[in-house]
């Protein structure tokens, strides 16, 4: 069974636009499916997080948050897998399945309900999914936000705090 839909906007694309900087990995690349290392256990796969890292970001960058958004989950409002914040400025790589974050670092709960990175699972028969990994260069060293806190209310701080973004968008998709 497919789910007929419209494609969700890029999530990035309603939002003020900022420069962009580069984003790497040895494991994901832009529109290419991602390997089950980094789909979810419920579908079999592995739960690990990918390597990332960036280079180019502005020099006023005090710290980064990394997220992995999935804007073509049927819920109406997205999905998100991964919100790893206040990773200091001189952190420019995440090892494939980091696990703790390096120094003052921490992950919120992310709509699985867990704290940590959830890999993708689209329902079965469902399009290929989007799976937007971004790193937000902030000014400053640290956002106010705690463990405790949506993926939402960290967005909402990240739009008054980020002065480059940079993303990469491979995609995932369960047969039915």
């Amino acid at each position: 069974m497919s789910l007929e839909r419209a494609e969700a906007p890029d999530p990035y694309d309603i939002l003020p636009p900022v420069p962009a900087f580069t984003l790497t990995s040895a494991d994901v690349a832009d529109g290419r499916p991602l390997d089950e290392l980094y789909a979810h256990t419920s579908v079999g796969g592995k739960n690990l997080s990918p390597q990332l890292s960036w280079s180019g970001f502005p020099a006023e960058t005090r710290g980064f948050v990394v997220t992995c958004f999935d804007p073509d989950a049927p819920t109406g409002s997205g999905f998100w897998h991964w919100v790893a914040v206040n990773l200091p400025a001189s952190v420019t790589e995440l090892d494939r399945g980091v696990d703790p974050l390096p120094e003052d670092a921490f992950t919120v709960r992310n709509d699985y309900g867990e704290s940590g990175y959830g890999g993708a699972a689209p329902p079965p028969g469902d399009r290929p999914h989007r799976y937007v990994f971004a790193v937000h260069a902030i000014d400053v060293d640290r956002l106010e936000v705690g463990a405790d806190a949506t993926p939402a209310y960290v967005g909402f701080n990240l739009a008054f705090h980020t002065l480059a973004r940079a993303t990469i968008r491979p995609t995932y998709q369960v047969k039915g």
